[in-house]
């Protein structure tokens, strides 16, 4: 099945998480709003369209005449019609399970530079972002960080769920990932910590489809509009 993924052109935002999920599955997908100068008017032609179950915001996954929304959504169906998740049901929904916890850890990333408002420019809200950063690094961010660790060292196989790669693995990836880039000096404190939770990140790198991804254009660079942004003034070490 040919797939079309709708999302921000400018940004790896949540669409990030369906990519890793498509281009580790060797999926053949069309990067809609990236296709073009006509690309982001089908982004918002797709949100627009009329349909009984109309999508909130991107990310929007096409396959087929079926359209599926939501990051976790997304994943869970990619789960099983790509291999990215146990076959039987109770692996699956605890598949789900984790990626909803990440979802959760995610917006707590975000909400360090838009602490008040997502209507409102991090300028406007910079002494807040900076109490609310202070938080999610002492608190928050090794809260997560240490319960997918603890869940990585129970599992023993090197991977959340099971002894195989499944989304929930490439989504943490991104995670420590974006991490890095936004808060570079405060992950240098909190990796040694988190051990399994590295080496994980290191596996998933290096496997063949993501190890090309990452070192090709479609790969877009981490910036100061998606979800992880790096303000120096917001990474105390």
């Amino acid at each position: 099945m040919k797939y079309e993924l709708y999302y921000w052109p400018e940004i790896q935002g949540r669409g990030e998480f369906i990519r890793l999920a498509l281009e580790e599955a060797g999926a053949d997908y069309v990067d809609v709003a990236r296709r073009g100068s006509g690309g982001r008017d089908k982004l918002f032609a797709m949100l627009q369209r009329k349909t009984a179950t109309p999508p909130f915001a991107p990310p929007i996954l096409k396959a087929g005449k079926l359209l599926v929304s939501q990051t976790a959504n997304i994943l869970l169906y990619l789960g099983d019609h790509e291999g990215l998740a146990p076959a039987n049901e109770a692996g699956r929904l605890w598949t789900h399970q984790l990626q909803l916890t990440m979802a959760d850890f995610l917006v707590e990333a975000h909400d360090t530079h838009h602490p008040i408002a997502k209507s409102l420019y991090y300028e406007d809200q910079k002494p807040e972002s900076k109490k609310r950063a202070e938080d999610f690094l002492k608190l928050r961010a090794p809260k997560f960080l240490g319960y997918f660790d603890r869940v990585l060292a129970q599992n023993g196989s090197g991977h959340l769920v099971g002894r195989r790669i499944t989304y929930a693995d490439l989504s943490l990836f991104q995670i420590v990932t974006g991490l890095r880039y936004a808060f570079p000096n405060a992950m240098k404190r909190l990796e040694p910590k988190h051990k399994h939770v590295i080496a994980l990140h290191d596996k998933v790198a290096q496997r063949p489809n993501i190890a090309i991804y990452l070192a090709s254009p479609r790969r877009i660079p981490f910036n100061e509009m998606g979800i992880f942004r790096r303000y120096p003034e917001l990474d105390r070490s």
